[in-house]
């Protein structure tokens, strides 16, 4: 059978969606690139925000315009939380929770298994396509953040074991990844799900083995609570291969937001561990994401907030105007903040974070650094390169070479509108 996968929203959607492309192929069936060529899609969608469950709609219906023959299997946060939105659009065969994700591939009718003389690689569950590998260490969050409805959707925190993690890694490894990002709903939770209590080994400890046991060439980490970097753990970034680049959510920088919004760290906490991060990890990447709107959110407060993201410097910074989600605690506090005042407070919010953004690339321009190059489009006088540094800078380059997955040092001469232009060094 052609099957297409597909996801919507986070890293960890992407990694579990890798997972099953890899699943399936193993089962016989063929993983195809776009709907229009599949007997059967799978979707794994996002509901973190309203715009999320939106485009997921959209999607879908899209996708059954561009094969109307081909059937649709929805699964994730969405399906999860409100399967009846979905079961009734066009095409839509079978609607699975994130409960059913992994039994996705038993769901699906097994086509003849390939000889095993046509398989590579057939110890891996995943798709070796991209320069970046997305291995998954956890799901699920124990934290009641009254605004999120994904430790409902997600349900509670689950770790996986540290040998099967470091066996994921060294597969991809062998695939021919060169950069390996650790992701999960919460990461900084690793471990604390073991029994009694007390972490078998946690999210640094499970670092620091990734380091000592496996030649990855690149390790970056998904988004952490700040709450959850300890001054112990910024040690490990003296091995050069852990990335230099942390993204620690911090929501609001209002004291008062941030305990409606029931987060467990405060203004002065979260200036601490950025301090301290950044004396730590010098070239740090830190990025953050900002809701602008919350219930209750004054005047006053939402120019707190926006004072202490100007001061914070952030290298990039997501935001969001505050989504309403049922079942939350949110959703039923007083003083919703009018959807146009939102988007006035997103713009004002945004523009910051560009200044910030592109203060952050200056600093880097007349630099060499190592790039990590990722894909390539057409362009005058040659194809456009794009990579990363391990500090998140976005690179371009022209080069009639085949860059992909390769690094190389390059200089970094000049900004462009979202990144820096780049030059190869020989």
């Amino acid at each position: 059978m052609r099957i297409h996968v597909r996801s919507l929203g986070c890293k960890l959607n992407q990694s579990e969606m890798d997972a099953l492309a890899g699943e399936l192929s193993r089962a016989g069936h063929q993983v195809v690139g776009a709907p229009a060529e599949a007997d059967l899609c799978v979707f794994n969608t996002c509901a973190v925000t309203h715009v999320a469950a939106q485009k997921t709609r959209q999607a879908l219906r899209r996708m059954h315009r561009e094969n109307p023959d081909a059937r649709l299997v929805v699964t994730g946060c969405y399906a999860e939380l409100t399967p009846a939105d979905l079961q009734d659009l066009p095409g839509v065969e079978l609607v699975a929770g994130n409960q059913d994700k992994g039994r996705l591939a038993g769901l699906i009718s097994v086509a003849k298994p390939i000889p095993e003389s046509r398989i590579q690689n057939s110890e891996l569950r995943f798709s070796p396509s991209r320069t970046r590998a997305l291995v998954k260490i956890q799901d699920g969050c124990d934290n009641a953040c009254t605004y999120c409805i994904i430790h409902v959707a997600r349900g509670p925190e689950r770790s996986d074991l540290p040998d099967q993690i470091l066996a994921e890694v060294q597969a991809r490894l062998k695939a021919g990844h060169r950069e390996v990002v650790l992701t999960g709903v919460n990461i900084g939770a690793y471990g604390r799900d073991r029994p009694g209590g007390e972490p078998v080994i946690d999210l640094w400890g499970l670092v620091a083995r990734i380091l000592s046991e496996t030649c990855v060439p690149r390790l970056r980490l998904s988004s952490i609570e700040p709450w959850d970097l300890p001054q112990r753990a910024l040690s490990l970034w003296e091995d050069p291969r852990l990335c230099r680049h942390l993204h620690l959510p911090l929501q609001s920088g209002s004291d008062a937001v941030l305990w409606r919004m029931a987060r467990r760290c405060g203004r002065n906490e979260f200036t601490a561990i950025a301090e301290a991060a950044r004396a730590a990890i010098p070239g740090l990447a830190l990025t953050t994401d900002i809701i602008v709107g919350f219930p209750g959110e004054t005047g006053d407060e939402f120019a707190e907030s926006l004072a202490f993201v100007r001061d914070m410097k952030f290298a990039r910074t997501h935001v969001f105007p505050y989504s309403l989600r049922p079942g939350t605690p949110a959703a039923g506090m007083r003083d919703q903040v009018p959807a146009p005042v939102k988007r006035q407070r997103a713009r004002a919010m945004r523009a910051a974070a560009s200044a910030s953004d592109r203060a952050y690339r200056q600093r880097f321009v007349g630099q060499t650094m190592n790039v990590l190059w990722e894909s390539s489009k057409p362009g005058e006088p040659g194809p456009v390169w794009s990579g990363l540094t391990d500090n998140y800078l976005r690179v371009q380059t022209i080069s009639a070479a085949d860059l992909s997955n390769q690094e190389t040092n390059t200089r970094l001469v000049a900004l462009t509108v979202n990144g820096l232009r780049g030059r190869i060094e020989i």
